[in-house]
């Protein structure tokens, strides 16, 4: 897989770590050594700050509310709850957080349910794990990540849907709010793969502009992640994958 791209004052709902702050990690996974293994690969790197591990969803859920994390490392298998449920209720309390499934799970259907959950990440558990601090910051950073071996998976799935919403009888579902012009731009290449820092170049825009525009396009939509925004907009037939 190519790679991807100290606590001050305690954050907060409202106070996600700023420019220059370490980014803050929370672990959920139910197995303690490979929790181990994540906490060795992420103290070892600068600007990661490993703020929680939990042995379960509703601890995930939990610890999320408490220590407000930027990114969550999270299984799907987990006790009591999932960590797609886990998901969908790390999205009440720390609304701000970006979450990374990181699972052996290559079901197609744990892959979609995970997007629509929330999950700004798919990664597989056998990536390398010098990679892992990598894709923690670019998910930080805006890139929605996936497992090579899942994308096409998933592309194939937002051609399932513009087709099987192509043959059903309008408006089973609300359309999407309208999006502007610059939106709709800011949100075709987002549908390619493109983080901020490469939108804004092809925009020639700010990088902080597009972080607007993409922060405008989830709230239009009322979703978390950039990967669900996709789905919407091919469902919606607002933008086209080929």
């Amino acid at each position: 897989m190519p790679k991807q791209p100290s606590v001050d004052a305690p954050a907060t709902a409202e106070q996600p770590a700023q420019a220059g702050d370490a980014i803050r990690v929370l672990i959920a996974d139910d197995h303690a050594f490979f929790r181990r293994g994540l906490e060795v690969v992420l103290q070892g790197e600068a600007g990661l700050d490993l703020v929680g591990e939990a042995s379960d969803g509703a601890e995930a859920v939990q610890l999320a509310g408490e220590v407000v994390p930027d990114v969550v490392l999270m299984d799907i298998r987990m006790p009591k709850i999932t960590g797609i449920e886990a998901a969908r209720q790390m999205k009440e309390v720390a609304p701000s957080a970006k979450i990374v499934m990181l699972t052996i799970s290559d079901e197609e259907e744990d892959l979609f349910e995970a997007i629509r959950a929330g999950a700004s990440g798919y990664l597989l558990k056998d990536i390398p794990l010098d990679e892992l601090a990598d894709s923690v910051r670019a998910v930080y950073g805006g890139q929605s990540l996936i497992n090579p071996s899942m994308a096409g998976k998933l592309l194939t799935e937002f051609a399932t849907l513009a087709r099987r919403d192509a043959e059903e009888e309008p408006a089973k579902h609300a359309p999407a709010p309208k999006l502007t012009e610059r939106e709709m731009e800011v949100l075709r290449l987002v549908a390619r793969g493109m983080n901020n820092r490469d939108i804004a170049k092809e925009l020639f825009i700010s990088e902080n502009t597009v972080k607007n525009h993409v922060r405008n396009i989830l709230e239009k939509l009322q979703i978390h992640s950039r990967m669900e925004a996709v789905m919407i907009a091919v469902r919606e037939k607002l933008i086209e994958i080929s």
